[in-house]
């Protein structure tokens, strides 16, 4: 396991945001469901014996669903709280093929092709070097495996990108970035991963459970309802926002796989 960072790194951050709250995202309804699991389902079960890193784990909502079709899951996450909270969840539902590893995205504690699948889903905006990360998940990927990432998406315009990306840090002090379309492709390819496939889906957020969900300080909470307030007319529309402050935004899903050498 990775040793604890220090306490002003950004990893700091990220489990002073998510190791306090960590129960609060088994029961997440946006991390618990989505369309995006049944073909990873599909997928994972035409792979005899498949060995699956679900990397950024979170509350394990991947690693659950794919518990009873793979041979080993690792659940892979910087937070130990978080990785209490999966522990915890596997053994109530008998996964015994779940095993918890601490540890950062951008240096994997895993041996070269490893896995036959690798999996990050709401991890990636956290990251230090999503770049380095995309590599480590390519080295511990067995030739010809399948790696797939999902994750909140920026708009290609600037002016949505900046108001998503303002209210994402507001919300949550560890946020790093959410990437376009287009950087997502380019970090892939850069990493020597070739995407097979893409696919974008609405994600609509109830403003309250969304900022309890993270704590959310009351002076954060308002300074995000004001900006909301202050935005013009085309950016209230393309994320729908609603008088509560509930908002759509985008929601990609990518397909990869390492090519055999």
């Amino acid at each position: 396991m990775s040793e604890v960072p220090a306490k002003n790194d950004h990893d700091a951050v990220v489990e002073r945001q998510f190791g306090a709250q960590a129960g609060a995202y088994i029961s997440s309804s946006v991390h618990a469901q989505g369309q995006e699991f049944a073909p990873l389902r599909e997928r994972v079960g035409a792979i005899a014996e498949a060995r699956v890193l679900d990397l950024g784990c979170g509350a394990g909502h991947v690693s659950f669903q794919v518990a009873d079709l793979a041979q080993h899951v690792v659940a892979y996450d910087l937070s130990p709280r978080m990785l209490e909270v999966v522990a915890g969840a596997a053994a109530e539902r008998g996964m015994n093929t779940i095993e918890t590893v601490q540890g950062i995205a951008e240096s994997l504690p895993f041996a070269d092709n490893s896995f036959d699948v690798v999996c990050s889903r709401f991890s990636a905006h956290h990251w230090r070097d999503v770049g380095l990360a995309l590599r480590e998940a390519r080295r511990v990927l067995k030739p010809g495996g399948l790696a797939a990432f999902i994750d909140v998406t920026a708009s290609e315009q600037p002016l949505f990108d900046s108001f998503l990306q303002s209210v994402e840090m507001l919300r949550d002090t560890s946020h790093v970035r959410d990437y376009a379309p287009s950087e997502w492709a380019q970090m892939i390819g850069e990493a020597g991963l070739v995407m097979t496939a893409s696919s974008r889906q609405r994600l609509r957020l109830d403003f309250d459970t969304w900022i309890a969900r993270m704590r959310t300080p009351d002076v954060m909470r308002d300074a995000i309802r004001h900006l909301q307030s202050q935005v013009g007319q085309e950016v209230r529309d393309a994320f729908e926002i609603a008088d509560d402050g509930s908002f759509t935004t985008d929601m990609l899903v990518l397909w990869a796989t390492k090519e055999h050498a």
